[in-house]
């Protein structure tokens, strides 16, 4: 079975898959290198309002595939930087669904999501340290947001794996279910995002990101749309409200 990313659409949700079964989901340069216009094309895809990244049985990723990264671990990197950052810049909600390893690349590419969802018996680690590779500051910047600098020097001066309760409690997780729960918490939550304003989202987005210097332009947005009237009237009248503001609109 060829490694590679999957993807499907059901009620506003897109999910991407990663599958390499062989190698517990590790990332290949070619899979690094299609996640960036899978991305670009479900961004502006008018039926997604909500993106799941998850993997294929019971592991997310286990980082990089080694093997196809010995000609030149830099370009790799590279890679892997651009697949990370086009996911963090995905202009709609993005949640990691995790099971079993996320590791190395697999938690760059959770902690490049908006919110970890994960299953009980998951690990988590970030291990440049055991190859000797320098971890691209974004990442680093990004790690530090969610955990703190003591966590993040911790598992990347270690390497060492954490299990899913302590990531809960570092942050770097949000959600820590059952086994067996994910799944239906995964498709419980997104079906609710996916009924609120994207508007509201998408400045929450810029702002939670630290992109603060546009509240002008998200002021200029909601003046223009019908997303305040719809959700105070549908507020008053007791009903679910019908906003209409896309992000590709």
């Amino acid at each position: 079975m060829e490694p590679e990313l999957l993807h499907s659409v059901t009620d506003a949700v897109a999910t991407v898959v990663i599958r390499h079964p062989a190698k517990r989901n590790a990332m290949t340069a070619a899979m690094w290198r299609a996640l960036p216009p899978l991305l670009d094309g479900l961004a502006a895809d008018p039926r997604v309002r909500v993106l799941v990244l998850t993997g294929e049985g019971g592991t997310f990723c286990a980082g990089a595939d080694i093997s196809t990264l010995q000609g030149s671990p830099e370009q790799a990197q590279r890679l892997a930087v651009l697949a990370e950052e086009a996911l963090a810049a995905f202009p709609k909600p993005t949640l990691a669904a995790v099971r079993g390893h996320c590791v190395g690349g697999g938690a760059q590419l959770a902690a490049a999501c908006d919110l970890r969802f994960a299953e009980a018996g998951a690990l988590f680690g970030v291990t440049p340290a055991k190859l000797g590779i320098v971890y691209p500051a974004s990442a680093t910047r990004r790690l530090a947001a969610l955990v703190g600098p003591a966590t993040t020097k911790y598992l990347l001066f270690s390497g060492e794996l954490i299990d899913a309760e302590r990531a809960l409690r570092t942050g770097l997780v949000d959600e820590l279910l059952p086994e067996g729960e994910l799944d239906k918490r995964v498709a419980e939550f997104t079906r609710t995002m996916a009924a609120r304003s994207q508007l509201t989202q998408a400045a929450a987005k810029e702002f939670a990101n630290g992109r603060t210097d546009r509240e002008d332009h998200w002021a200029r947005q909601a003046r223009d749309s019908d997303d305040t009237a719809e959700g105070v009237a549908a507020f008053l009248e007791r009903r679910a409200p019908r906003f209409t503001w896309t992000v590709s609109g």
